[in-house]
């Protein structure tokens, strides 16, 4: 006797995916809510920041137009005002900076994930961690009153021995019997130096954090064919976090770009259009916009709100491509196999 199995559902529904409905509980539901209204209060402030510096900047670009973006002086009472000078000071700064700051993070990051002893690493990554809690006003007066003697004689040094190249050029002697300190002083390339401190623990934060995410089997794999500790940091560690390395370094940069209060201490301010970082005399924009602000006019304010606007729009361009890489490096994305 046999017996046949009926049912009233068609044959071709069998082999459709069958709906899943998830339903979060209450702490669940609370906690997507508080999170998106967080993100959403940030986006909703940072917008309204943008939208501010851009309604301001709108009466200075009527008035000085293009003019603003190519003039090298600020000179409210000629009315005579630009941002050339600081821009090209801004990214002088911002470039010392990086020069330094990448291989010390570069190699801290590999150092804590790789090779400290694992009961080491908690206390070498709070230390690094600590480093950017300090003010800025602590690395500004330090790199004044400590570094800025030590590294005037180091900028001498360069100017003797690598003059001939423009970048390293000073408008001094380099072999007079007594050399002209006051030359190397309050320079990009000593404010360069400080901000450098402050730009090392984002840098080195995102690439140790990269770095420890290399998976595991690819490191055994290269362990099982023989290859050393720095092979394996080599082939596998370095190219999976290609993408933390370089959105950490833009994120550094994006840090050294709006540094303002060590810049202010440090530097000589000045309005040329030069290419030398060792040589005194440099400005940024968040320098010029700090030092300006409490003596401006309202016309002269509203250049400075524009000349914010444009570091903002650089830094939130830069920081917002820089988040791009690194969220992506986090998923392995770009790992070579």
């Amino acid at each position: 006797m046999s017996t046949t199995l009926r049912t009233d559902t068609p044959d071709s529904d069998l082999d459709e995916p069958r709906d899943l409905a998830t339903r979060q509980s209450g702490s669940d539901r609370a906690f997507t809510i508080g999170t998106r209204s967080i993100a959403a209060i940030v986006l909703v402030i940072t917008g309204a920041i943008g939208l501010f510096l851009a309604l301001s900047a709108i009466p200075t670009f009527k008035h000085y137009g293009w003019s603003f973006f190519t003039e090298t002086q600020w000179q409210p009472e000629a009315d005579t005002l630009g941002i050339a000078a600081v821009l090209v000071g801004t990214f002088t700064v911002a470039f010392v900076a990086l020069v330094v700051a990448f291989p010390l993070a570069l190699l801290t990051a590999l150092y804590i994930a790789e090779y400290a002893p694992a009961g080491m690493r908690p206390t070498l990554t709070s230390l690094v961690d600590l480093m950017a809690a300090v003010p800025s006003i602590i690395y500004g007066l330090w790199g004044f009153a400590l570094l800025q003697p030590r590294a005037s004689a180091f900028a001498h040094w360069l100017h003797v021995h690598l003059g001939f190249i423009p970048f390293f050029r000073v408008d001094a002697d380099p072999n007079a019997a007594v050399w002209e300190q006051t030359r190397y002083t309050a320079s990009a390339f000593i404010a360069g130096l400080a901000v450098a401190m402050m730009v090392i623990p984002m840098a080195c934060a995102v690439m140790r954090q990269v770095f420890s995410q290399a998976p595991p089997g690819e490191r055994e794999a290269a362990f099982a064919l023989g290859a050393t500790h720095w092979g394996v940091v080599k082939t596998v560690v370095l190219p999976f976090g290609k993408g933390g390395i370089i959105g950490g370094t833009m994120l550094g940069l994006g840090r050294a770009l709006g540094e303002t209060i060590a810049v202010l201490l440090i530097i000589s301010p000045a309005f040329d259009l030069k290419f030398r970082p060792l040589e005194i005399g440099t400005n940024t924009i968040s320098a010029l916009v700090a030092g300006r602000f409490g003596e401006a006019t309202s016309s002269q304010l509203q250049a400075l709100l524009t000349a914010g606007f444009v570091l903002f729009v650089i830094t939130l361009g830069i920081n917002t491509v820089a988040a791009t890489v690194v969220s992506r490096s986090r998923s392995g994305e770009g790992a070579e196999a």
